[in-house]
């Protein structure tokens, strides 16, 4: 999680006070780390459902560091910013070819 933070803060110069940048490397790192596999929440999490699972729990991991961001004022926010650059910032798998899942 946390490579994929510093690959993006030194390959895009990541505007940490910004956060549409800050959303879109979270979406990045949350999609990219592993952490949103569908193993890792089942088995660990008890969370079974397999329908845009990944992307749903990217989303909400997002959201949730933005939501704690200085800059953020409330959930609403958060959510509205991750969505605006959800789509282009999860289908980038810079520096892998695809999503290890």
């Amino acid at each position: 999680h946390e490579l994929v933070h510093a690959y993006d803060h030194l390959r895009f110069n990541v505007d940490w006070q910004d956060l549409k940048h800050h959303a879109c490397t979270e979406i990045r790192a949350s999609s990219l780390s592993g952490e949103c596999r569908w193993t890792r929440e089942a088995f660990t999490r008890g969370v079974w459902d397999f329908t845009q699972h990944h992307q749903d729990c990217v989303r909400q991991r997002a959201a949730l560091s933005v939501k704690n961001h200085p800059k953020c004022k409330d959930d609403t926010q958060a959510a509205q910013v991750v969505n605006q650059v959800f789509d282009s910032c999860f289908a980038d798998t810079r520096p892998f070819r695809e999503i290890y899942r």
